[in-house]
């Protein structure tokens, strides 16, 4: 679980968070100011300070907040000066932005406000699309506006330039105020509150912060970003009524709280109009009592009403934002905020206390119970464990009776309203100096304590009375007051908890000092040896009674041992679930009290110990011996067992008509006398009333996959038979837990039969399919040899728990993964997970993986003279609403997730992030279908397309761990050699959007590092790799090619990129190096090699065409190769996503030979980046030696290739897997 802050201010105004890994509130200091309240998000806070402005905390993070500006130099040529400043009276401005509308000159940039500073000055881009330009950075065109070109020509007439400036956020973990508008606003704000991070396709770091102004109106900030976290201006949004208080979830729902106490909800939430559109008025929750305070989540509405009791709001999501009805809850609650995953916080009435609702989950949204989050805050720290550390040294506790001289009343039991459980002992805090042996005469003082006063209101009068009101150095002991201490007893009846306080007399100082309290007839008796669980929680509190003292520091504005009042809560940036695991309910002192008690009551020496477990062992080793010595002539039960189990599926039969048919489907497993174990697959079907068979032997299933189907819960099984003709055995269940279960089984015999057992090893291959699904190989030592490889077709994959995209590895045991979503995980050495979990699956290291995923249809329209563009197509056009390739038909209403463990999490939307650029509505343009699109329409446009996007949701479990905050779309490690001793390992990553990121502090015991360097770049990258001798190169999202200098584990950074022209007429999308080789992947699914690479010139001299048809790449530090190919023959068809190897590389041929073609379809992803394997070296027979043998392969290898520029497959060799989908 990452660690997230939870928010909270005091009754004085003081800010405090508390880390889900921590046990203290820790203030924040940095504050110079009283808050009123705050509102978080996870990457910043907001606030209202008492100055009535708007101030934000952006929490420091390894990727800085950059913002680039951008203006461009346009000029004219003329016959006398040449090109110059001088431009016709038409053209555009000389210094405008992109489209020579607006006037930009350099001068007019100003930053907008003192949290920003300028990295540096005005400088000229030299690059055009991913190619340098001439000494300057110009480009050339006929005239305004035109197509540019690096290259002038004769007939170029006019010419620009682009200048950049940086500018960088400064004001990171510091209250920075937002700069005012250039109009102010009437009058100051009164709540804020953040969320809308969820909307459906909203760029990350995209905030909506919404507030209510004094006179009940409510504003909206506009451009709240990653690179613009202050936001631009407030937009006034029309109320029905006078508002008091909002509340923004992280997605679509916004509730506000009007005067008169009725509920209004913001409707028309969506990506393009994330103020909404409407209000819905919703009643309050009880006719009598109005709506005081509201709280919203995802899928939860939260409510209090003025008399301070809690609803909650059923039938509440982004369909019906309204919900259908109120539920009252138990609970008395003067504030409420709903935080991450619909978690919820609360401020309780009486005692002011941060309360923390238990049991939420997704299935059942309204919790179980209230527990108060009961940990110190960071000022408190001093006082109590001074104390507590006083007690501990003096080996003993104060117990026994304890009387005063004078005659005194009886402590009095303050019981909290509505509590039957709990009972408080009220000990006034002294100082030490109050312990004296004389008796003193008390007879004029009061016996009465005055109780603390526990305001009961959260207004902003009451609060800034109370901050009006103090002065430096003024406490509580001023006051005339003495705030006692609550010491907290559960399931204690009363007499219990008067018997050792009996006699105890509290008095008031009558010159507002510290009371003297005196003590008389104290025993000092030693300890028992009970166990206490808090100061007094204790089975009998008559014999184990203790007394703690505490003084009152003069800084502090409450009781060392009384909890701080709470005004208000955010949870907005605080990540639990039902699964987390908190330490908010304990206290570090009771713990600490609890050990020393332990520790005087059982002292052992650890000689004892030793011996102790010596005697013990010896013991049961003469008796299992004796036992065991009685049965030596009884067989093994187990020598030759064997085990069956049957079920009822479906089977893909293999012959025509291809249909699915009922089966009966065994797996039989035996056990040999040495304890090995082998089994047998059978599948019983009738053929023309004859009843057959079809079987596979368990040893020989190379891999089982679950496979994409709608209707059915389908797996495939592959042996190297059916892997060659592409055409597994495929099976559904019934239901998706049969086919959890099947797999299981299936998945723990094949490892049992290959003695394969525990998580995978630092040599793995690991790879996924289209699907998302993981899964590992260990390679043979064979697997590299020459000149007779392993074949691929016979490596045995078993799947890894979790969901991913892609997957990196090296040979130290370091492995990064990236999902859909762009979230980064590391492994975390466990193995099973998903369906395994709790068979061949390890017991820790295995946590919950969520990931999210967009499906995608496009609606299609075609122009007519008549109503111009309509959705009636002519007859030979695609589907009007439809996939990708216009070849399946897709409607909103019949496009379902991409298999049932997807679940919607979001509306359809108009998605605008399609490669070519959109217009306004979404619409691309084109000359007819398919064809080149583009964002914008022109005269011979006589279709268009937009793209609709759905958000799905899959959880899972694996042994995963999240690396927040960057989302990634690219990683890559180092790949060590087998023998490597370094100590860190460089990793390097790209940022979604685009940014070079080197991970620091990445070793074998720490393989999640610490901490993100910003690698500088002109331009956004897309993908990245470091070699074995760390050379990192990389692509931008032009198609370019890059190689950074002087990276070295002095310079992990390097300190320069070099541009490396592409191949010609081709954009590069993957690059991937290993020990010496450098091989990339362009957007036609060419295999190209960089030929002469050496390590003094390791930029190379040319590219070499290797093979078409690839997908993707992966260089292992062995110069091994491997692929993802696509269109391999197959029996059937031809088919996509298969694994390739690369055979007959070796350093005189690092560009190998031919491919070895190994399991798939349906392959997207693979990584040999670990394994460092040296292979066997053969020892080749003479010629002349004529009783040599001859040398012979195991297998033949299979002379193909993947349509490469020297061999061409034979036909029919290879047979694919049809149109099995792994999406």
């Amino acid at each position: 679980m990452p660690v997230s802050l939870l928010w909270a201010v005091d009754v004085y105004g003081r800010v405090y968070s508390l880390s889900t890994a921590g046990q203290q509130w820790e203030q924040c200091r940095d504050a110079q100011m009283e808050f009123k309240r705050v509102t978080a998000a996870q990457q910043c806070c907001w606030g209202i300070a008492c100055d009535s402005n708007i101030y934000v905390n952006v929490h420091a993070s390894d990727l800085p907040v950059r913002y680039q500006e951008e203006t461009y130099e346009n000029q004219r040529w003329n016959p006398v000066d040449g090109f110059s400043e001088r431009l016709l009276p038409s053209d555009r401005w000389q210094w405008s932005d992109i489209t020579g509308l607006q006037h930009q000159p350099l001068d007019n940039y100003r930053l907008p406000s003192s949290s920003w500073e300028w990295e540096g000055d005005w400088y000229a881009d030299e690059n055009y699309e991913g190619e340098p330009t001439e000494k300057g950075g110009w480009t050339y065109a006929i005239d305004f506006p035109a197509t540019y070109t690096k290259d002038k020509k004769w007939n170029s007439c006019v010419r620009r330039r682009r200048w950049l400036r940086y500018r960088r956020y400064k004001a990171m973990d510091t209250w920075a105020k937002i700069p005012p508008q250039q109009t102010p606003l009437p009058d100051p704000f009164s709540d804020i509150s953040c969320g809308g991070w969820e909307i459906s396709e909203e760029p990350r770091g995209r905030l909506s912060l919404w507030a209510v102004s004094l006179q009940g109106k409510v504003w909206f900030r506009e451009g709240i970003c990653h690179h613009n976290p202050e936001g631009s201006l407030w937009e006034e949004v029309p109320v029905p009524g006078e508002v008091v208080q909002i509340s923004c979830g992280p997605a679509d729902l916004i509730w506000a709280v009007l005067w008169e106490g009725q509920l209004i909800v913001r409707e028309g939430i969506v990506r393009d109009c994330p103020k909404g559109t409407s209000w819905a008025e919703v009643d309050s929750p009880s006719p009598d009592v109005g709506a005081a305070h509201v709280a919203v989540g995802i899928n939860v509405v939260w409510a209090l009403t003025k008399d301070n009791k809690v609803w909650f709001r059923r039938g509440v999501n982004s369909h019906n934002p309204c919900g259908s009805g109120w539920i009252n809850m138990v609970g008395e609650m003067i504030m409420i905020n709903v935080g991450l995953n619909d978690q919820v916080f609360a401020i309780s009435s009486e005692d002011r206390a941060v309360y923390f609702r238990q049991g939420v989950t997704s299935s059942e949204l309204s919790g179980k119970t209230w527990k108060a989050i009961s940990v110190p805050r960071d000022g408190d720290r001093s006082h109590s464990s001074a104390s507590t550390n006083s007690l501990q040294s003096a080996g003993c506790f104060f117990s026994g009776e304890v009387r005063a001289q004078s005659a005194v009343s009886d402590v009095e039991l303050d019981t909290e309203k509505g509590s039957t459980d709990e009972a408080s002992c009220l000990i006034t805090s002294t100082s030490p100096e109050s312990f004296v042996d004389g008796p003193t005469d008390h007879s004029d003082r009061p016996t009465e304590t005055p109780k603390p006063r526990i305001p009961k209101v959260t207004s902003d009068s009451f609060i800034s009375e109370l901050v009006s009101d103090r002065e430096p150095g003024k406490t509580s002991r001023e006051s005339g007051s003495a705030v006692p201490a609550v010491l907290e007893e559960e399931n204690i009846s009363e007499e219990e908890v008067k018997a050792p306080c009996a006699g105890v007399n509290i008095f008031p100082s009558q010159s507002g000092g510290p009371p003297d309290l005196q003590w008389s007839n104290v025993d000092l008796i030693e300890a028992k040896g009970q166990q206490t669980g808090a100061v007094l929680d204790t089975a009998d509190t008559c014999s184990l009674s203790s007394v703690a003292t505490y003084t009152l520091a003069m800084e502090d504005l409450y009781g060392a041992d009384e909890h701080p009042l709470w005004a208000w809560v955010s949870g907005g940036g605080c990540s639990v679930d039902s699964h987390s695991q908190l330490n908010w309910f304990t206290c570090s002192s009771n713990t600490s009290l609890v050990q020393s008690v332990q520790s005087m009551s059982l002292s052992v020496t650890p000689a004892q110990t030793a011996a102790w477990r010596k005697q013990i062992f010896e013991q049961l080793s003469e008796r299992t011996k004796r036992e065991m010595d009685n049965f030596r002539h009884y067989e093994q039960a187990i020598e030759q067992s064997v085990w069956v189990k049957k079920g009822t599926m479906q089977w893909w039969r293999d012959w025509k008509p291809h249909k699915w048919i009922d089966v009966q489907f065994a797996l039989e497993q035996f056990s040999g006398p040495e304890g090995n174990k082998d089994g047998i697959l059978f599948i019983y079907y009738n053929f023309y009333e004859e009843k057959k068979y079809l079987h596979a032997f368990v040893n020989e299933i190379t891999i089982l996959v679950p496979v994409l189907n709608d209707s059915k819960h389908t797996f495939a099984i592959y042996t190297p038979e059916r892997t060659k003709q592409r055409w597994p055995i495929r099976l559904a269940a019934a239901t998706e837990q049969d086919m959890h279960d099947w797999l299981a089984l299936l998945s723990l015999s094949c490892c049992d039969s290959r003695e394969i057992q525990g998580p995978p090893s630092k040599q793995a291959i690991w790879s996924i399919t289209c699907k998302g699904d993981i899964f590992v190989s260990e390679p043979s030592p064979g697997l590299e040899a020459m000149p007779y490889p392993t074949p691929c077709d016979q490596m045995f994959w078993r799947q890894v728990g979790g969901h991913l995209r892609v997957v990196e590895c090296n040979s130290v045991g370091i492995v990064w993964g990236i999902g859909y979503d762009h979230t980064a995980w590391v492994y975390t050495g466990g193995y099973g997970g998903g369906f395994s979990q709790g068979m061949a699956s390890s017991t820790d290291n295995i946590y919950t993986q969520v990931d999210i995923k967009s499906v995608y249809i496009y609606e299609n329209q075609r122009w007519n003279p008549v109503t111009g563009y309509t959705n009636r197509g002519l007859p030979t056009d695609r589907y009007m609403w439809s996939d990708a390739s216009g070849l399946h038909e897709c409607t909103k209403t019949n496009m379902k997730p991409p298999s049932p463990q997807w679940t919607w999490v979001s509306d359809w939307a108009v998605d605008y992030s399609v490669s070519g650029g959109t217009d306004r509505e979404g619409w691309q343009y084109a000359a007819d279908f398919p064809a080149s699109y583009h964002g914008y329409k022109t005269m011979k446009d006589f279709v268009r397309r937009r793209r609709w996007a759905r958000k799905c949701k899959l959880t899972t479990t694996g042994p995963w761990q999240e690396i927040p905050p960057i989302a990634l779309s690219d990683v890559t490690i180092l790949p060590c050699a087998a023998q490597s001793s370094m100590d860190v390992v460089p990793l390097w990553a790209i940022s979604n959007k685009g940014d070079v990121l080197c991970r620091l502090g990445v070793t074998s015991l720490t393989p999640a590092g610490s901490s993100w360097l910003h690698v500088g770049t002109d331009q956004p990258f897309k993908s990245i790799s470091i070699g074995a001798t760390s050379q990192v190169w990389a692509i931008a999202r032009d198609g370019s090619a890059f190689y950074r200098g002087s990276v070295s584990s002095q310079s992990p950074a390097g300190d320069c990129w070099y541009h490396i022209p592409s191949p010609s007429k081709q954009k590069l999308k993957q690059v991937s190096v290993g020990r010496t080789s450098v091989y990339t992947v362009d957007e036609n699914s060419n295999l190209w090699y960089r030929q002469g690479v050496t390590p003094s010139y390791p930029q190379g001299s040319s590219w070499e065409h290797i093979s078409n048809n690839v997908r993707k790449v992966s260089v292992g530090p062995l110069d091994q190769v491997w692929i993802i190919a696509d269109k391999v023959q197959g029996s059937h068809s031809l088919s996509c996503g298969t694994v390739c190897h690369r055979i007959g590389v070796q350093p005189m041929e690092p560009k190998g030979q031919l491919y070895d073609y190994g399991i798939g379809g349906g392959w997207d992803h693979i990584t040999v980046r670990g394994n460092s394997m040296e292979p066997p070296r053969v020892r080749l027979p003479s010629l002349t030696d004529p009783s040599a043998p001859a040398p012979r392969s195991p297998l033949p290898i299979r002379n193909t290739e993947v349509t490469g520029s020297t061999h061409v497959p034979a036909e029919g060799s290879h047979i694919t897997l049809g149109k099995l989908l792994l999406m």
